[in-house]
């Protein structure tokens, strides 16, 4: 072989290396560090979206199938083992600077985690971001503890358990649902403020004071947050309180209120002073207003509770009285005074509504069974009603015949009392004397209305024979019996 050959040789080795180190240069690219331009990010099912800017140089030096990654460290910023939240289009992103979008998995909470990018083709990583908190808040709606007490009570030297509900009462969330999250405990040292407890799913309380819990979300704000349960420290005799679910005054449209008290061994309702039979459990429930209370032994001690529970219900009154007598023809002018927030009237007559009949007042010409329902219809949606009566004016010297011997004063309004012909009654300067079955007089009159008995008679094992004498202006007289009837 000749030297030309060999030089020949030489140059082509030595030009196609200079050629492959150029394409390898090339090749190579600088990603810089992440701006992430937030100091916590806080996801939850309605929000989990955030951006992350980046430079590279030169952005000659992209493959056409160049893909960048987003990488998340774990909680505490190591990238040993990162997830990949988001990956771009294979030569989607051409121009530096660059922003992407990511997304939190749904485990993601810590206080320190840190981002970086990696590209495909050719491969480079940038340096990791600043640290940052992350959460993802896979449950964010507030929850109860110990079934939405208000007040709890334990016996001196003793403690209180305080619980998250699982799952709880109503359309409650219990974070106990997942299993991933954590939990702090408060006490209230303010208005506004608090300090922190302990960790975990239950508090055991010993010292006065009002406790509540959270989702530990870090330094992320939420609304995962419990219930106030104050707690005091009862002696024999001591109070506490009771809780109305729907306040106090309540809506009786809502249905029955549960009433609430602390946690005992056993309980005892009362209302207005009477127990309640069979009310022994920690809860009441009532659509009635009135003064509940309720003795709970604590097992050591035995302390109580009460309430002055209210309803929303409206105060509605007639200017007539429940029975009313009128004369045939006669109208009877009937109005109804209400405190009810824009009410609402419908009147009825022995039970059939009276077209037409929606104002506050009605002129009622019939006799019969009258009812007026009115309705709240602004605030507590509430209805009440109120009865009324008109019958015949009853004639209390009707005209009768003979002078009757047997009565029943039952209150069924026949035969009642003694009725006797109009010549011996009031206005005829009768005297009239009836005596028991010893010969005492227990009647004498003058002015004879038609209303003996007017108390009750004693019956015991027969009926009570009564005896008459009815002496006329004119010493005409009338003798005879009176059998009582029940």
């Amino acid at each position: 072989m000749n030297k030309t050959t060999i030089v020949k040789k030489v140059l082509f080795v030595m030009c196609f290396f200079v050629l492959i180190q150029t394409q390898n240069i090339k090749a190579q690219i600088v990603i810089g560090a992440p701006n992430i331009g937030f100091s916590q990010a806080c996801a939850n099912a309605s929000f989990n979206n955030f951006n992350v800017t980046f430079v590279f140089s030169p952005e000659t030096a992209l493959s056409p199938t160049n893909q960048f990654n987003i990488e998340l460290s774990d909680a505490d910023g190591s990238f040993s083992s990162p997830t990949v939240v988001f990956t771009s289009n294979a030569g989607s992103v051409t121009t530096s600077p660059a922003t992407l979008s990511f997304s939190l998995p749904t485990n993601t909470a810590g206080e320190s985690y840190r981002l970086r990018i990696k590209s495909t083709a050719p491969v480079a990583t940038s340096s990791g971001s600043p640290t940052f908190a992350a959460y993802y808040k896979i449950q964010d709606s507030p929850f109860s503890i110990n079934n939405l007490i208000s007040t709890a009570s334990y016996c001196a030297g003793g403690s209180y358990l305080l619980t998250i509900d699982n799952p709880g009462t109503g359309m409650n969330d219990s974070p106990l649902n997942y299993p991933t999250l954590t939990f702090k405990w408060y006490k209230e040292t303010g208005p506004t403020t608090s300090v922190f407890v302990a960790d975990g799913e239950s508090l055991l309380v010993n010292t006065p004071g009002t406790y509540f819990v959270e989702t530990n979300y870090g330094t992320c704000t939420s609304d995962s947050f419990s219930n106030r349960v104050t707690v005091t420290e009862a002696t024999s005799g001591s109070t506490t309180s009771i809780n109305s679910s729907l306040g106090n005054p309540f809506c009786p449209s809502g249905g029955p209120t549960i009433l609430a008290t602390t946690l005992g061994n056993s309980y005892q309702w009362f209302l207005n002073g009477e127990a309640i039979s069979g009310a022994t459990n920690q809860t009441y429930e009532t659509t009635l207003s009135g003064t509940y209370s309720v003795s709970i032994d604590l097992g050591s001690c035995v302390t109580s509770a009460s309430i002055d529970l209210e309803s929303e219900m409206f105060i509605s009154s007639l200017n007539i009285e429940d029975e009313n007598s009128m004369e045939f023809g006669d109208t009877l002018y009937v109005v109804v005074s209400t405190s009810a927030e824009n009410p609402e009237f419908q009147w009825y007559l022995n039970d059939v509504i009276i077209v037409g009949a929606n104002e506050d007042s009605y002129d009622a010409t019939e006799y019969g069974n009258y009812k007026v329902t009115i309705s709240q219809t602004t605030g507590c949606i509430v209805s009440d009603e109120l009865l009324f009566e008109i019958i015949e004016p009853i004639d209390p010297f009707p005209n009768v015949d003979n002078i009757p011997n047997l009565i029943s004063p039952n209150g069924d309004g026949i035969n009642d009392t003694w009725i006797i012909p109009n010549q011996y009654v009031s206005g005829t300067n009768t005297e009239v004397i009836i005596m028991n079955s010893y010969g005492k007089v227990v009647f004498n009159t003058t002015d004879y209305q038609n209303n003996w008995p007017e108390n009750a008679i004693d019956f015991k094992s027969v009926n009570p024979v009564y005896y008459y004498v009815i002496t006329t202006q004119d010493n005409k007289t009338k003798k005879g019996s009176i059998t009582i009837v029940k």
